[in-house]
């Protein structure tokens, strides 16, 4: 039986933090208007904006706000992982995997499935090296690199978890510490190979803050957020670091791919800004209206995050099917173009959503696996998979199915089939992991 967003707002428990349900919309859509502004589609392909205009990155100090969501993350697993570990019984491991991936694998692995059929028609047709076709083919998958990071972030949580119970701050200081000696040894030393830790790293440093405000531990939000942005000033006039907070075509260095130093002080004081908002921001919440408003966003935020890029495409591909001239980047009929650009993309959106919400509604339950001492590392395996063949997906795009196009993922190279057959491996382990149980998640 589906369960109207109304009558889950009506049921929300009086102790819900509802601000939290309101960041996890408000980042997913800050990041979805960002990537809509930012795509620059001419017939000859696609660029960035703000390559094309470097005084705009400044802009992103405020709009790369995808720390916010993984700090949402870490305050929704930590209320998660204590709920479910209260209440299960054998693997609280694989219970958990499973319990927090179903919703969010069901509709990447349809946006996979869907995608990876129509690049593969469209190569079959001889349409797939065209300068559009093939920039779209590699685009649309670039956003799953949060999904690969966020599964990370699932996968961590049980021993970070126990580590921020022992040592609450000092947990967080040894993973951005750990975070300035991987920059220090890139930049300074040359080690090879060594910023890829970051990707785990900076994010899990992030994502530890969530732990640190589900327990109340963020009491001064303001100090927080002034020494983040100072750190991030001073790290950016001073040091390696490009002043953009998202990665830039054709940069030596990028402070998202792998993360630096200077974009973990940026979250920093993203989430200390935010923290500063929760109290007059959450009265507001606690209208019928609004909160319906959230409850509902929150329902397919997924699903829209996963095919707005899909929708932006669609709209320059009609503009060009109905001949109509596409405006250089950046000029004055370009930005004209730009408010009609976004409603009609978001309306596609809408309609990709009431299409594909399914796939993120909660499953119905059916029996799975018996839980033994296999399940937690059955579990880990498949959440390995599931990462490592998702952010592949992100890296190697879905033009060159074909005639087996790789793209080199740290040090090793991998192909989309490939990936798309450890996303789906994976998946499945970790779907039969462990017993199916009903149980109602906290965050």
């Amino acid at each position: 039986m589906t369960v109207s967003a109304r009558d889950m707002a009506a049921a929300t428990p009086a102790g819900r933090d509802r601000y939290v349900d309101l960041l996890r919309v408000a980042s997913l859509g800050t990041v979805i208007a960002g990537h809509w502004l930012m795509a620059a589609v001419s017939s000859d392909g696609i660029g960035n904006l703000l390559a094309l205009v470097p005084a705009l990155q400044v802009l992103t100090w405020g709009l790369q706000i995808m720390p916010v969501f993984f700090f949402v993350g870490g305050f929704s697993h930590a209320l998660s992982y204590r709920s479910l570990a209260r209440r299960t019984e054998g693997s609280v491991y694989a219970a958990f995997l499973r319990a927090r991936l179903r919703r969010l694998l069901r509709p990447t692995l349809a946006f996979v499935l869907v995608w990876a059929a129509v690049a593969l028609a469209v190569q079959l047709a001889g349409r797939g090296d065209g300068p559009l076709t093939g920039a779209a083919l590699r685009l649309v998958t670039q956003p799953l690199w949060f999904i690969g990071i966020y599964l990370a972030m699932v996968a961590f949580t049980p021993p970070l978890l126990k580590l921020h119970e022992r040592h609450g701050w000092a947990a967080f200081a040894a993973l951005a510490g750990a975070a300035a000696l991987v920059d220090v040894l890139r930049f300074a030393l040359g080690v090879p190979y060594v910023e890829f830790l970051n990707f785990a790293l900076v994010w899990l440093a992030v994502h530890q803050l969530g732990f640190l405000r589900a327990d109340g531990r963020i009491r001064r939000p303001a100090l927080l957020a002034a020494a983040g942005l100072a750190g991030a000033a001073l790290l950016v006039a001073c040091g390696p670091y490009p002043l953009s907070m998202v990665g830039m075509p054709g940069e030596k260095v990028s402070n998202m791919a792998p993360p630096t130093l200077a974009l973990l002080c940026h979250g920093l004081w993203l989430v200390g800004a935010v923290q500063l908002a929760a109290r007059p921001v959450g009265a507001w919440l606690e209208r019928p209206r609004v909160w319906r408003a959230v409850v509902t966003a929150n329902g397919v935020a997924m699903t829209a995050f996963l095919w707005h890029l899909t929708a932006m495409l669609a709209v320059y591909g009609a503009q060009l099917a109905l001949g109509m001239d596409l405006p250089a980047p950046a000029t004055a009929a370009w930005w004209a173009q730009v408010p009609v650009r976004i409603l009609a993309a978001a309306a596609l959106t809408g309609v990709f959503v009431a299409l594909l919400r399914r796939f993120e509604a909660p499953a119905p339950a059916r029996p799975a696996g018996p839980a033994g001492t296999a399940a937690g590392p059955v579990a880990a395996l498949g959440i390995t998979l599931c990462l490592l063949g998702v952010l592949g997906l992100s890296i190697t795009g879905l033009g060159g199915l074909l005639d087996g196009h790789s793209a080199t993922f740290i040090a090793v190279p991998v192909t989309a089939p490939a990936a798309i057959a450890m996303a789906l491996g994976g998946a499945w382990l970790v779907e039969r992991s462990a017993p199916v149980r009903r149980v109602r998640l906290r965050g």
